[in-house]
């Protein structure tokens, strides 16, 4: 055998292979029917198999009938998530700057801070609290009329985003004045 090349006698020791003496026990010719696609040759170094490398279906198993996307009801769960974190994290700034703001001519600094991480967290959770509210109509508006119409397209987010919004501004002064959307919702 000569100094760990790519054919090597077989029956050489496990660690004589590991270390690179006894090479990967494959020749090229061996190799030649196997499609190598996106690999280079097998290293001397290594002692696999390509053939356990070489994938010809997907990762995944699916139930029968699956979809291999999510659907806008899988995408509703990280949108809400999303949104309540987003929010979140957008009102504790807020909160940081309001606070912050009023703190700013205290003699002391215990009430300060204490004033200060109350704002934090009433905003925090004030902003959670509303863009978490917003997410779960558009996406519950969302799987709705995707379920009604029966078809996925741009014209569901469309209709989600409408509703939403209109939802959002139906307020009880609105309904006084008879908003059309507002009159649907009451059902009078």
């Amino acid at each position: 055998m000569e100094g760990g090349g790519g054919s090597g006698d077989k029956t050489t020791g496990v660690l004589a292979g590991f270390f690179g003496a006894g090479g990967a026990g494959y020749s090229h010719a061996d190799l030649a029917g196997i499609p190598l696609t996106g690999m280079n040759p097998l290293s001397p170094y290594l002692n696999v198999d390509p053939r356990y490398l070489v994938q010809d279906t997907d990762e995944f198993i699916l139930p029968i009938g699956a979809n291999k996307t999510w659907g806008r009801f899988e995408l509703a769960f990280f949108t809400i998530g999303g949104c309540c974190m987003t929010g979140a994290a957008f009102g504790a700034m807020n909160g940081l700057r309001l606070g912050l703001k009023e703190t700013q001519n205290m003699a002391s600094s215990k009430p300060g801070n204490v004033q200060i991480l109350n704002m934090v967290t009433r905003q925090g959770a004030l902003w959670a609290n509303t863009l978490g509210s917003l997410a779960l109509l558009y996406s519950a508006f969302g799987v709705i009329v995707e379920k009604t119409r029966g078809a996925e397209d741009d014209l569901n987010t469309v209709a989600a985003g409408t509703m939403t919004g209109m939802l959002y501004k139906c307020t009880v002064s609105e309904m006084a004045l008879d908003s059309p959307f507002c009159v649907l919702l009451s059902g009078s």
